[in-house]
């Protein structure tokens, strides 16, 4: 009597285990209701990664070219000496010189260090190679000094922490404490999903948008990107030292008793990543914070509704998944009991403020922004590998020059190309043999 070998319950090919059949129960639902409302889906998208990559590998390609590799400082003062200054690009570059003397001056290192840091600014902005990336990036550098050095603040010189303003606020304003909503059931897969946006795409994502700017948005997008990006955090910064509050966690942990500098950060639900991790990371980190009562306005949806805004602005066939990212992240941040919601709409109002204030003329009409990719010879845009006559674009040309009003002259030369040979009969150009359908060679026919 033969005796049959145990079958293992994972050996069926039909996952019948309960990953399997949870992953059903959750995507059965969902797949009936796509069937039902029978949404077109676009056909011609490529799928393969050599599709998809080669458009960013040329583009990526064509900025590498556009490099300037000259190590001559005397190209940059030449353009330095034709430069035109007025009020409103003087006064950033003083705002920003204040803000970073200002920490240079507080700052607790040696000074040596003190003296390194502006030399070696200096020295990258002068030279062609390197200006090109430091000078876009000088409102990013004034708010990171600024940020790290806020530690060296004496407290004495500091205001009042405010504790209870922004959980009263978020009660007028709402109607309720939302984020001590969001944080009364936590889950591991939730604090996972949580610390995705919040701990990694929030650092990951900056860098992202100014490759993408740079090399597939138009020029002086990236300058753009720079100066939009670095204000932003720099006057969210200033304002967190002019009027710091307390986050979350704190009332979680310390209710409503005041506060003082003195007390350590913390990294709220962070701290169940550190231990899915086993490591101790965001509690040192958040634990020796420079900037700890800096709940108002929050930087990380700042940041997200800044990149939403470039990227919709500039690329708005995403535009629905940019700002889902933006909404996953303020979850986050409640759910992390790192931020209010009012702390969200003050970090997203401030952006939105600065993208429309800092935005160019160029690019405040969307339908005129010029790309440098994708064009033919002609300088018209390439639609499906040919080229697209920009008509109204063509009549604008024609009524600048004057040429699109038929004037007498107009009329006269008409019939002088239009004569008569010695028999009488009208002589027909070959352009107009090609509008009666006729095919005859480059010359002049009878009719």
């Amino acid at each position: 009597m033969s005796s049959r070998p145990p079958i293992s319950p994972r050996s069926s090919s039909g996952g019948s285990g309960p990953s399997a059949s949870m992953a059903r129960m959750i995507l059965s639902p969902l797949l009936r209701i796509l069937r039902k409302l029978n949404i077109p889906l676009p056909t011609h998208i490529p799928t393969s990664p050599s599709h998809l990559l080669t458009p960013f590998i040329l583009a990526l390609t064509a900025a590498l070219q556009r490099l300037d590799l000259s190590l001559d400082p005397r190209q940059t003062l030449a353009k330095l000496s034709k430069h035109r200054w007025t009020i409103s690009n003087t006064f950033p570059l003083a705002f920003m010189a204040v803000c970073a003397l200002f920490s240079l001056y507080i700052m607790v290192v040696p000074f040596a260090f003190k003296l390194a840091l502006p030399l070696l600014y200096a020295t990258a902005i002068l030279i062609p190679a390197t200006s090109q990336f430091f000078l876009p990036a000088t409102p990013v550098f004034a708010w990171l000094i600024t940020f790290f050095t806020a530690r060296f603040i004496p407290s004495a010189h500091r205001p009042t922490i405010h504790v209870a303003l922004l959980p009263a606020l978020e009660s007028v304003l709402y109607g309720a404490n939302i984020s001590d909503l969001q944080t009364r059931y936590t889950n591991p897969i939730l604090d996972v999903i949580a610390w995705l946006p919040y701990g990694v795409l929030h650092f990951a994502l900056p860098f992202l948008v100014a490759i993408i700017l740079w090399t597939l948005g138009p020029r002086g997008s990236i300058q753009y990107w720079g100066r939009a990006f670095g204000f932003m955090n720099l006057l969210g910064v200033l304002t967190q030292l002019v009027l710091p509050c307390a986050a979350p966690w704190y009332e979680i942990i310390h209710g409503l008793t005041p506060a003082n500098y003195a007390m350590p950060g913390s990294p709220g639900g962070l701290l169940r990543i550190d231990r899915v991790f086993h490591s101790s990371g965001y509690a040192n980190t958040f634990g020796a914070a420079p900037l700890v009562f800096g709940a108002f306005p929050s930087l990380h949806s700042g940041c997200a509704v800044m990149e939403a805004l470039f990227l919709s602005h500039f690329f708005p066939q995403l535009k629905a998944l940019y700002w889902s990212y933006v909404g996953v992240l303020w979850w986050a941040t409640m759910y992390l009991s790192h931020h209010y919601l009012i702390d969200l709409t003050g970090g997203a109002s401030l952006s939105v403020l600065i993208f429309y204030l800092f935005m160019p003329e160029t690019f405040k009409d969307s339908d005129q922004i010029q790309f440098e990719s994708g064009r033919g010879e002609e300088g018209y845009e390439m639609v499906n590998g040919a080229t697209e006559l920009d008509l109204d674009e063509e009549i604008r040309k024609l009524e600048e020059s004057g040429e699109g009003d038929v004037h007498e002259a107009d009329v006269g030369d008409e019939e002088e190309r239009v004569g008569n040979d010695a028999d009488g009969r009208k002589k027909v150009s070959w352009g107009q043999t090609k509008v009666l359908g006729e095919s005859t060679p480059r010359q002049s026919s009878e009719v």
